[in-house]
């Protein structure tokens, strides 16, 4: 992997300047530069109250970068929520790429809670990617990923468990509910491959005062695979109860419903268990938040004759 590079704050103002020449200079009150906090891989920036300036810190990234913006066009047509328009991009350093996207009115998925209105916005989002043209996404670049083991992360969460139950942080015979049989069942089903989104956190929803979902961001991590690790991210960013119903909504039946969640379930133990000990991730609130909202209970396994 190529050395991450990071722009400091008279990097954006140098590109900024190039891009809006006519804009008020970003010093002394004029044109708002400020940080994203909330960035992901790339260095993300406020410019004014109507752009967002993304800067790539590496090569890989740049890559991905490129492939986002070509993906996004692909994607638009299909989806009812909102996906960012790049007004320019270029590069910011050699081969190191800049997209200075539209940004799309509202606030985090991570602080503001999603209405029923906005389940349908979210149902709208998983039917349409199923209306992507896998073929067409891979022309472009997006990868191929073949589907997770339930298997063998439910294993590694076990073993997760076990150090959050020493630091009174989870119980770790929540994860019985899910059995052997169960993993058997709720394994990924052949030629389920669509185009996954597969990083459907909240930061990345853009969700308006009365809990509509009105966008989308950050495409750089998308596969063509297997559809329930998008069920799965949407349990961590809205609760397991949401996002079911959103997938049943937009046709999903209960086992890939009840795949997604375990996906996510897994995977929060296991993430917080990794944080607990020190090693890098998303910060430990972030973590726990999504623990409390992948665990939430949800209809499906209350009406079920056997325990999954």
């Amino acid at each position: 992997m190529t050395q991450a590079t990071t722009p400091t704050a008279d990097t954006v103002r140098r590109v900024v300047r190039s891009l809006l020449p006519d804009s008020p200079p970003a010093d002394g009150g004029g044109l708002r530069i400020a940080p994203v906090g909330e960035g992901g891989e790339h260095s993300t920036w406020f410019v004014g109250a109507r752009h967002v300036l993304r800067l790539a810190p590496d090569r890989e990234a740049s890559r991905r970068q490129l492939r986002e913006l070509r993906l996004r066009e692909l994607v638009r047509p299909h989806l009812g929520v909102a996906v960012p328009v790049s007004v320019a991009h270029g590069e910011w350093a050699s081969g190191l790429t800049y997209t200075l996207d539209t940004l799309i009115p509202g606030g985090s998925g991570e602080q503001r809670d999603v209405s029923a209105a906005g389940e349908d916005d979210l149902a709208g989002l998983l039917g349409g990617l199923r209306e992507v043209p896998g073929q067409q996404a891979e022309s472009l670049g997006v990868p191929r990923a073949t589907p997770r083991s339930l298997e063998a992360l439910r294993t590694a969460a076990e073993r997760a468990a076990e150090r959050l139950a020493a630091a009174d942080e989870f119980d770790p015979a929540r994860l019985q509910q899910l059995t052997a049989a169960g993993v058997v069942q709720l394994a990924a089903q052949p030629g389920a491959a669509f185009l996954v989104h597969h990083d459907l956190r909240g930061e990345h929803l853009v969700v308006s005062g009365d809990g509509r979902v009105r966008g989308v961001l950050d495409w750089t991590d998308a596969v063509v695979g297997d559809p329930t690790e998008d069920i799965a991210g949407l349990a961590l960013a809205v609760g397991a109860p949401a996002a079911v119903r959103a997938a049943t909504l937009a046709g999903y039946g209960a086992r890939p419903c009840l795949r997604g969640l375990w996906l996510a379930r897994c995977d929060t133990v296991t993430r917080l268990a990794e944080r607990l000990r020190g090693r890098a991730g998303r910060p430990l609130p972030v973590l726990r938040a999504q623990l409390a909202r992948a665990w939430e209970a949800i209809l499906l396994e209350r009406v079920t004759d056997e325990t999954w």
